[in-house]
């Protein structure tokens, strides 16, 4: 399936008629004339249909200003290809019922993989957006031969609880923090810099399937852009509150990546009201508030203890809450100011209750600070599982969804 697309291009004269969501949807999923497009085309009129849910090829060709005999074209090909599956027609109206076009959910899946320093967790995709099978092990510092163990033990099983064919699997993602041995946390083990020269696709060479590396800020802010937030808030900042503290810059559905592919790194900013050589994440990570509950006397803390109801429980939040609070506003003063996003977005593996809370204190502190504009925080849609979702999501990037990079692919 992969790079297997193509299509002579056509394009209609106009599509400025469309406006609010739609006219969002047309400025990001716009056709090309361009040589080599007609992998591009074929791309984006997916994306309009799993976008969309129920869809024709007329309004397919106002979204995109393809012209119709194109839009047939690519559209017959979809559905040949078993992407795309037909719903009837639409009734009423004049002339002959239009098709209605759905994305085939079983047409294509994805792996996700999220390797982090408190648990691992695995999911599967499917073409919809919908997670069709899951597990998580909630393990400490996990080695690369842990990580192998884990997926040798629990991938058959997840293939079949989702019902996923194997045939049509694209690849399996993974979402792995920057610097996950250079960065110490507490307990972190003897060796755990093992990591540092560990190359992934070559831990998992036994897969049959592509493997895709991201970062995990980057992953889940990447899922968020494809079956999140992102067609009502197209440019936001992910605030990804895991063992550590990362973030992800998404302007007009595009992840921004920086000239060093260390955009978003808002967990290593100083941070300037705490303790000299202090970083953001030093406080805001589940590491630090973990850190708090162990000090308050709880055994061997876990994130299943933040939705428990034990009596030390809520002093250790709220004093977390308000730090954390307080080590992000300048940061997230900075985002509004330099970025001007639609919003900012909190996920991880918090529970929602204070990932709300936290929302809510951190809208109150930047009330209080003059700005030239200010997002609005909100938890985001996809928190928890957020970066084994993105990771999931990147073998659809890579052979089926619309990236730019595609037009400037040559020699294949």
């Amino acid at each position: 399936m992969r790079n297997s697309f193509g299509d002579k291009a056509g394009v209609r004269p106009d599509a400025s008629t469309i406006d609010g969501r739609d006219s969002r949807l047309s400025r990001s999923l716009s056709g090309t004339n361009l040589e080599r497009a007609g992998d591009y085309n074929l791309r984006t009129v997916l994306q309009v249909v799993r976008l969309n849910g129920d869809t024709t090829r007329v309004a397919i060709a106002q979204l995109t200003g393809l012209t119709a005999p194109t839009i047939a074209n690519i559209t017959g090909r979809l559905i040949t290809m078993g992407l795309v599956r037909t719903a009837g027609r639409i009734k009423g109206g004049r002339g002959q019922p239009a098709l209605r076009l759905q994305v085939n959910p079983d047409g294509a899946f994805g792996i996700g993989l999220n390797i982090d320093r408190d648990h691992l967790t695995l999911v599967t995709l499917d073409l919809a957006g919908e997670v069709r099978s899951r597990v998580t092990r909630e393990i400490a510092f996990a080695m690369p031969e842990d990580v192998v163990a884990f997926v040798d033990a629990m991938l058959d099983d997840l293939i079949v609880e989702g019902g996923i064919d194997r045939k049509r699997v694209l690849g399996i993602g993974v979402a792995i923090p920057d610097d996950l041995g250079r960065i110490t946390l507490p307990h972190q083990p003897t060796g755990y810099d093992r990591w540092n020269s560990v190359d992934v696709a070559t831990l998992l060479r036994a897969l049959p399937w592509p493997v895709h590396r991201d970062n995990d800020a980057a992953a889940a802010a990447l899922g968020e852009a494809e079956y999140g937030t992102a067609f009502d808030n197209p440019s936001f900042f992910y605030l990804l509150i895991s063992a550590g503290l990362g973030g992800g810059p998404v302007i007009d559905r595009s992840y921004h990546r920086g000239a060093n592919a260390r955009s978003g790194e808002i967990g290593l900013m100083p941070d300037t009201t705490g303790r000299p050589g202090a970083t953001v994440q030093d406080t805001v990570s589940l590491s630090a508030l973990l850190a708090r509950l162990e000090a308050a006397g709880f055994d061997a803390p876990t994130v299943a203890d933040l939705s428990g109801d034990d009596p030390r429980l809520e002093p250790v939040v709220a004093a977390w809450i308000e730090d954390a609070v307080r080590a992000l506003t300048a940061p997230l003063v900075a985002i509004n100011c330099l970025l001007d996003p639609d919003a900012i977005l909190i996920g991880g593996r918090l529970p929602m209750t204070v990932i709300e809370r936290l929302t809510a204190g951190l809208t109150a502190a930047l009330d209080d600070v003059p700005q030239p504009s200010r997002a609005r925080i909100m938890p985001a849609v996809m928190a928890r599982d957020a970066p084994a979702i993105g990771a999931a999501i990147l073998p659809f990037l890579d052979h089926i969804l619309p990236s730019d990079s595609i037009l400037i692919q040559t020699g294949r």
